[in-house]
C-alpha cells in the first residue's frame, strides 16, 4: 500500500499553495518523447506548437496531489484522471480551477479503478516512491493498452537558490535545513534518493530509459521557498515530534535567507533551480 503522510487537510491546503507543477523543460522532455513513440493509439503530440493533431483517450495521473501536474496532460486526451489516496488533498484539487476534460478520484494507486488495458498513459510526479513499487507496476502493466506509455519523475536535492551574487550562500542555507530534516526522512525516500534506480529496473517494459540530467528554473519568493520546506513530509514529522524546534526552524531559515539576500520583504522573488529525475517506458505492442 503506499505511505500516507500528506493526508491532513492543513497539510493538503499548504501542498495545494505552494508545490510546483512540472515547468518547461521536463515538460518538453516527456512531450517530445510521447511523440517520438507516436504511439498512444495513433497519437500525434505537437507539443512546441500547442496543439494536437489527434488526442488520446485516457491518461491516468497516479498519486497526483492537490493537482499541480494533473492539468498539463489535458490538451493532449480526450480525459484525464488524477488519483490519490488522499481525500484531503483531492479535494484541494477539486477546488482548483480545472480544464473540463480533468476529473479525480480517491484511490489508492495500487489498485486503480480502470479496465484491463483501458489506459493510454500512466504518470506519477514526486510521487512512485511513496507506492508499493511492485504491486503499483503490475496494476501499470495491467491498465496499460499495447503500445501505452508511463512517465515518472521528481526532482532530487540537487537544488540551488540563485539570487544576484549570494547564490552559493542561499544554497547552503537550502542544504543545511534539508540535512536537519534528514533523521525525520521516511525510508521510502531512499529510491528519491537513489535516482529511482530500483524503480527503474523493475519496470517490465523492454521499451524504457531514465534521464538525470533535465534542470528547470522556477521563480519564487521568499514565502514560496519556506511554504515549499514546509510542506515536505520530512517537515510534517519534525512538527509533529517538536514543533517548537520545527516552527523556528522555518523562522531561522526565512531569516537567515532575508539577511542574506540583503532584502526585508517575504515577497522578494528568487530562483530555484532544480534537478530532474524521469524515467519513460512503453509497453509492448
Amino acid at each position: 500500500m503506499a505511505t500516507r503522510l500528506f493526508e491532513e487537510r492543513a497539510h493538503a491546503a499548504i501542498y495545494q499553495k505552494y508545490r510546483f507543477s512540472p515547468h518547461e523543460n521536463l515538460q518538453g522532455v516527456i512531450f517530445s518523447y510521447l511523440e517520438e513513440k507516436e504511439n498512444l493509439q495513433g497519437v500525434i503530440f505537437s507539443y512546441l506548437e500547442e496543439k494536437r493533431v489527434s488526442p488520446g483517450q485516457l491518461a491516468v495521473d497516479v498519486g497526483c496531489g492537490s493537482g499541480q501536474s494533473t492539468p498539463m496532460l489535458a490538451k493532449h486526451f480526450e480525459k484525464v484522471v488524477g488519483t490519490d489516496i488522499s481525500e484531503g488533498q483531492i479535494e484541494e484539487a477539486r477546488r482548483s480551477p480545472q480544464p473540463p476534460n480533468v476529473s479525480y478520484l480517491v484511490c489508492p494507486a495500487e489498485d486503480l479503478p480502470f479496465e484491463d488495458g483501458s489506459v493510454d498513459l500512466v504518470t506519477a510526479f514526486a510521487a512512485v516512491h511513496w507506492f508499493d513499487g511492485p504491486r503499483f507496476l503490475r496494476e501499470v502493466d495491467r491498465v496499460l493498452k499495447p503500445s501505452g506509455c508511463v512517465v515518472f519523475s521528481s526532482y532530487n536535492w540537487d537544488m540551488q537558490l540563485c539570487y544576484k551574487d549570494c547564490t552559493d550562500e542561499l544554497t547552503e542555507i537550502f542544504r543545511e535545513v534539508v540535512d536537519q530534516l534528514f533523521t525525520f526522512r521516511n525510508k521510502k525516500l531512499k529510491s528519491l534518493e537513489n535516482d529511482y534506480q530500483e524503480i527503474f529496473d523493475s519496470l517490465p517494459f523492454p521499451e524504457k530509459k531514465r534521464m538525470m540530467d533535465i534542470f528547470d528554473k522556477i521563480t519564487l519568493s521568499v514565502a514560496d521557498v519556506i511554504g515549499y520546506i514546509q510542506s515536505l513530509s520530512q517537515y510534517r514529522l519534525y512538527l509533529e515530534a517538536q514543533p517548537e524546534e520545527a516552527k523556528s526552524l522555518l523562522q531561522n531559515t526565512e531569516r537567515r535567507i532575508l539577511e542574506t539576500m540583503g532584502v526585508s520583504s517575504r515577497d522578494t522573488q528568487l530562483e530555484l533551480r532544480t534537478k530532474h529525475i524521469c524515467i519513460l517506458g512503453c509497453k509492448s505492442s
